[in-house]
């Protein structure tokens, strides 16, 4: 267990004698807090099937070669971690392993899966092998940056409708009000067999993109006839709609 150091913080704070303890890894605490919320997660959602997930590479000898790391909850896979040996790589084990995971994940029944790579990593094999920049994150050391993908793991079957929204949200003094009726419009999905996969957000909060999912163009219609909607009215920011496919 990591060695740490208690702060006080005072006897009226801690009048039950409990403290703080700052340390460095702690593999009791991860493990226990990792239970603890996989517990609370499961009561909240219902689902109860999370796994890790895992794919390597051993040569002639058992050293390691390559390796994948990962976990598949709900529906869901991510990856975590994924790794070749300098003297292997350029040899197609990232692709091997990567469309492995898919296959398992696949198998245990999810339908996407998710991935993180700093731009000094491998973010151009990511997209090279089918998924999609939802975001980065700045502020990486040397400049870098963290991309966020993610990748559909099931065919669209005949008739489904995907759409993009692009939503002025307006001035800094209407966009709240905007973004409360995206909030509600969006909640109608679900009537309609629809399926909100991207929000997305500018970073001066006036416009949004939202990637839509129909289940068909019936569903599509019936979204934008829902009387609950029109009761919404004037409230509505301008919008562009674009229908797209994947390529």
């Amino acid at each position: 267990m990591a060695t740490g150091h208690d702060i006080s913080a005072g006897t009226a704070q801690h009048a039950d004698g409990a403290s703080l303890r700052l340390g460095d890894e702690d593999a009791e605490l991860t493990a226990q807090i990792e239970r603890e919320l996989t517990a609370h997660n499961n009561a909240a959602t219902g689902a109860e099937d999370e796994a890790g997930l895992s794919v390597r590479v051993v040569d002639a000898d058992g050293g390691l070669v390559a390796g994948l790391t990962g976990w598949t909850w709900g529906g869901r896979a991510g990856i975590n971690t994924m790794w070749v040996r300098a003297d292997q790589r350029h040899r197609g084990w990232g692709g091997r392993m990567l469309r492995a995971a898919e296959e398992e994940a696949r198998r245990r029944g999810c339908t996407e899966i998710s991935v993180a790579s700093f731009s000094f990593q491998a973010p151009t094999f990511y997209r090279r092998h089918g998924y999609t920049d939802t975001g980065i994150r700045d502020g990486i050391p040397g400049g870098h940056v963290d991309h966020q993908f993610w990748k559909s793991l099931v065919d669209d079957p005949a008739g489904v409708l995907r759409v993009v929204a692009l939503v002025d949200l307006g001035a800094d003094d209407e966009a709240e009000a905007g973004r409360r009726y995206e909030d509600a419009v969006l909640a109608l999905l679900g009537r309609h067999a629809g399926r909100l996969e991207r929000r997305l957000r500018t970073g001066d909060g006036r416009t949004e993109v939202h990637v839509i999912r129909f289940a068909s163009r019936r569903g599509y219609d019936g979204f934008l006839a829902d009387p609950d909607r029109a009761e919404l009215g004037d409230l509505a920011p301008a919008t562009r709609v674009l229908e797209v496919h994947d390529v």
